[in-house]
């Protein structure tokens, strides 16, 4: 007899693609009132099952069951007529509509034939109010910010009455406070018996919000467990093994300054930034968001134009907003934006590899193709990349063998100083240490490494050094033991003097 309280059942799923088993006897369920979380790595088949819920892939075999009723979702239109709607990482909403069109997008109620303006705006005011949203109907999704976008995205999906609300890495790209705030929106749904499916990288919101945690592994159902179980257990459920040491820094001996930026000003955006970066040594950039971070980033590496200042590699200045002389000179970056910046979707795995020293394997106007491919694969493999073959699209593979790509195609490159920004942003925390171990080994050949992270812990596990900016200046620097989440956080709510690069050093010995 079936749970009264059941919304959702899938019993032994399978899901395959050419090559790959996404899916493989995986079962799962959701009660009324509940938030489920479904915790797993890149590429345990989070993503595949719930595309399998919302109708935009069909199971091989397996079944789904619906209030205790056995369905079929073949559709997105199947999905919805059963309560089911999802919000994925990337929203789903037009642009260049207004927040009420886009709310009701397709079902936008009718008066005389034509679309009832009035209502429809007052019915999405009512539903944005619901959410705590305070923001206009008639206001255009392209001019909002991506808390706001969240909001609309679960206004959308009450608005289709749905029982069961799947939310995909909600938090990803929320500062703390926002996090907050969908956190009791999430809460008052599950009060009104909305069933929630969960999917989070931070594990520390799993005991906040979540009730039970369903843990995929390469595909599988592993394991159904309370959602208080403590965290290093549930790493070991995700990965099959112990991670014993989250930030395995190193700290090898460091060498020469490497980069050197001194007095980099772009009027309006960041000023008077100065530092440098030694062979062998990670510095971190924190910062709050909106301090300048990924603009300095992006001018040292030429893709942004800046006004005074210098940049150097190797003692060698660089000319001004020239990516190709700052590639030339050993620069690499990682761009926060992976999917938009950093590689080209449609391409496979080996072309995307093989990007950066595509014009150095000419010869003539021909490219050596045998030459790209052995040296690609030679990456992969030392990146440890999971995948079909380096003719896979890279659209295809998960977010974290996406990242290692990104930082692959500048390892072929043998690029001297690699600015990573937001490196482990949406990676699970097995591939998390994978990025850690291989900034590692990059500084342990004499490479150095500038990585800009908003994750704290990651910034003071990882760094030798950590530069804070605050209002586009350079608020201070701390260096072992002086470089603390409180020391962080207090230079980065200050306001430097506005007549001198306000770099205060704060040396103390490492506790290593």
């Amino acid at each position: 007899m079936s749970n009264p309280d059941e919304l959702l059942r899938i019993e032994n799923i399978r899901k395959t693609f050419p090559g790959v088993v996404a899916l493989d006897s995986v079962d799962f369920d959701l009660r009324r009132g509940e938030v489920h979380v479904l915790l797993g790595e890149n590429g345990a088949g989070k993503s595949t099952l719930i595309k399998m819920l919302s109708g935009a892939y069909r199971p091989d075999s397996g079944t789904i069951y619906a209030e205790g009723r056995e369905v079929r979702i073949q559709s997105a239109q199947d999905a919805e007529r059963l309560g089911i709607a999802t919000i994925y990482q990337e929203f789903n909403l037009v642009p260049d509509l207004t927040v009420a069109e886009n709310i009701f997008l397709g079902r936008q109620p009718r008066r005389f034939g034509l679309i009832d303006r009035k209502k429809m705006e007052a019915d999405a005011e009512e539903l944005l109010a619901r959410v705590g949203v305070q923001v206009s109907p008639r206001a255009r999704v392209r001019d909002l910010g991506i808390a706001r976008l969240q909001m609309v995205e679960i206004a959308k999906a009450l608005s289709l009455d749905a029982r069961v609300l799947i939310m995909d890495e909600p938090t990803a790209v929320l500062t703390s406070e926002e996090v907050e705030k969908l956190f009791a929106i999430v809460r008052q749904l599950r009060a009104d018996g909305v069933g929630i499916v969960f999917i989070t990288h931070h594990l520390e919101e799993i005991a906040a919000l979540g009730d039970r945690v369903t843990v995929l592994r390469d595909g599988r159902s592993v394991e159904q467990v309370p959602a208080s179980t403590p965290e290093d257990e549930l790493v070991r459920l995700m990965v099959g093994r112990s991670i014993d040491q989250q930030y395995p820094r190193e700290h090898p001996e460091q060498g020469e300054p490497l980069l050197t930026v001194r007095g980099l000003t772009r009027d309006g955006v960041f000023q008077d930034v100065g530092f440098e970066v030694r062979a062998g040594e990670i510095v971190g950039l924190a910062g709050l968001v909106g301090a300048g971070r990924t603009e300095v980033a992006r001018a040292v590496f030429g893709a942004d134009p800046y006004d005074r200042g210098s940049v150097e590699v190797l003692g060698r200045e660089l000319p001004r907003h020239d990516v190709n002389a700052a590639m030339t000179a050993g620069l690499g970056l990682v761009p926060e934006d992976r999917k938009g910046q950093g590689l080209v979707l449609d391409a496979s795995v080996q072309e995307n590899l093989g990007l950066v020293t595509l014009k150095a394997a000419s010869r003539g106007g021909l490219v050596d193709l045998k030459g790209q491919r052995t040296a690609a694969a030679r990456i992969a493999e030392q990146l440890g990349v999971r995948m079909a073959g380096l003719g896979q699209h890279v659209r295809t593979l998960s977010g974290g063998n996406q990242q290692k790509v990104v930082i692959g195609k500048w390892l072929l490159a043998d690029t001297k100083v690699l600015i990573l920004d937001e490196p482990t942003r949406g990676i699970d925390v097995g591939a998390k240490v994978e990025i850690y171990q291989l900034m590692n080994e990059l500084t342990a050949s004499g490479h150095a490494v500038l990585m800009i992270s908003s994750d704290l812990p990651e910034v003071l596990g990882m760094s030798d050094r950590v530069l804070v900016m605050a209002q586009g200046r350079v608020a201070g620097e701390l260096a072992g033991d002086a470089a603390t989440q409180d020391a962080v956080m207090a230079l980065a709510v200050t306001t430097p003097p506005s007549n001198d690069p306000a770099v205060k050093e704060v040396e103390a010995p490492r506790g290593h």
